[in-house]
């Protein structure tokens, strides 16, 4: 059973200045989510970090809301928090894909992204990989983050738009020539 194996955990990142961290969540399934966030929160404070904390109504919407916090916040990091169950439809299929498709287009974009959706067959699932006490799933993805943010941090790499926002010189009225003023 795999909830017997021992798996390498990396030690916590150490940051020479402080981290700040956007946790999204869907609690569609409150007491399960709210598991999540107490992980994510717990993982995220042990490193000196700051989190806010924002809702959505599902998973559908995690990788847009991180999209619009990227363009017009400033946070480090995201963690994303939620929880399907396999239902009846194929509708679980739809949202567990197309959730994990965005939130990875964000990261390959550079965006520091923690993915604590858990995807599961039915509760029981969910409750274990909730559990604060065990293998918490939303501490596992703040810690996922937050060593995304450490590698960015170390690479210096500069931060760009994400999605359709060009760099800020690149802006100009359209219809005028390139060598015109800009914007």
């Amino acid at each position: 059973m795999a909830g017997h194996e021992t798996h390498y955990i990396l030690p916590r990142p150490s940051f020479e200045r402080p981290v700040k961290l956007l946790i999204v969540v869907a609690p569609y399934y409150k007491d399960i989510a709210d598991d999540l966030v107490a992980g994510a929160k717990a993982e995220i404070e042990a490193v000196g970090g700051r989190w806010d904390l924002i809702e959505v109504p599902g998973a559908l919407e995690i990788p847009t809301a991180i999209g619009i916090a990227e363009r017009m916040a400033n946070f480090d990091g995201y963690v994303a928090l939620g929880c399907i169950i396999r239902g009846e439809t194929t509708h679980y299929d739809t949202v567990c894909n197309d959730s994990s498709r965005g939130l990875t287009m964000l990261g390959l974009q550079g965006l520091c992204i923690g993915n604590g959706i858990l995807t599961v067959e039915n509760r029981k699932q969910a409750e274990v990989r909730a559990d604060t006490k065990d293998q918490n799933k939303g501490g596992g993805a703040a810690a996922a983050a937050l060593h995304l943010i450490a590698l960015a941090r170390k690479w210096g790499a500069a931060r760009k738009g994400v999605g359709f926002v060009p760099a800020a010189d690149d802006y100009r009225i359209a219809g005028q020539p390139k060598d015109t003023p800009t914007a």
